[in-house]
């Protein structure tokens, strides 16, 4: 009897044993929590991993964006080039333009020259420069173009063309002389007045480009007069594509 109870004891501990090694066992493979900050096994560790992933890339796009698009308006600022140049100077001429609308009687408007830059168009009736059949400037002549040369000493990057235009009346020789010494005279007395000769060109017309009727009284008052063109000089483009103006 006792080597039974003996041996019952012993099988009671042999099962215990086993109970206790069996839970170590599963604890071991199921976890007990602290592999959860590992983000590793865990659903919670993989979602939070994803999520700061994808913040971290619209973070990265943003910012790449804003920099791409700060740098494009600095280099337009920094660097103007071809469309900003011609702004540069475009902006320059109207308003000198605006400024020389008040000189007196005159038209003023800008204009856009060959190379696609604005420019100055100044006309002069000849009625105010010249007597009738003469090319001698007169006094409402000079102050008009006194004050055509004050407005220029604040464009000197500038070259000016002179063009003198007559009606059809005469003979084309006869206006062809007349319209180059009306020229010449507005080109001469500009230079004597502080314009460099080298910036200023002059040339006649005659009757062969009228703006008017030649048919009537008026029109052929309108035809006769002399125009000044002032535009950009090599100097200025070249201020303008740097930024420098």
């Amino acid at each position: 009897m006792k080597k039974i109870l003996t041996i019952l004891f012993c099988l009671s501990l042999l099962c215990t044993g086993c109970g206790s090694s069996s839970k170590a066992s599963k604890s071991a493979i199921m976890g007990d929590g602290s592999a959860v900050g590992a983000g590793i096994d865990s659903p919670g560790g993989k979602d939070t991993k994803k999520k700061s992933s994808s913040k971290s890339s619209k973070e990265t796009k943003k910012t790449k964006k804003t920099t791409t698009s700060k740098e494009t308006e600095r280099t337009t600022y920094d660097e103007p080039v071809g469309e900003d140049a011609v702004s540069i100077i475009g902006y320059i001429m109207e308003q000198k333009a605006s400024d020389m609308s008040g000189i007196g009687d005159v038209s003023v408007e800008t204009i856009t020259d060959s190379r696609g830059y604005e420019a100055i168009k100044v006309t002069f009736d000849s009625g105010i420069l010249f007597e009738t059949g003469k090319y001698s400037l007169n006094e409402d002549a000079k102050e008009a173009l006194s004050a055509f040369v004050e407005e220029m000493r604040e464009l000197p990057e500038t070259n000016i063309t002179v063009y003198g235009h007559t009606d059809n009346t005469g003979s084309a020789a006869v206006n062809e002389r007349v319209s180059l010494q009306r020229a010449k005279s507005v080109s001469d007395y500009l230079k004597r007045l502080g314009i460099e000769a080298h910036r200023i060109v002059h040339e006649g017309k005659s009757f062969r480009e009228p703006i008017a009727d030649n048919s009537t009284a008026e029109g052929r008052r309108i035809n006769r007069r002399v125009e000044v063109f002032v535009y950009a000089n090599d100097s200025m483009i070249r201020q303008a594509k740097e930024g420098s103006l």
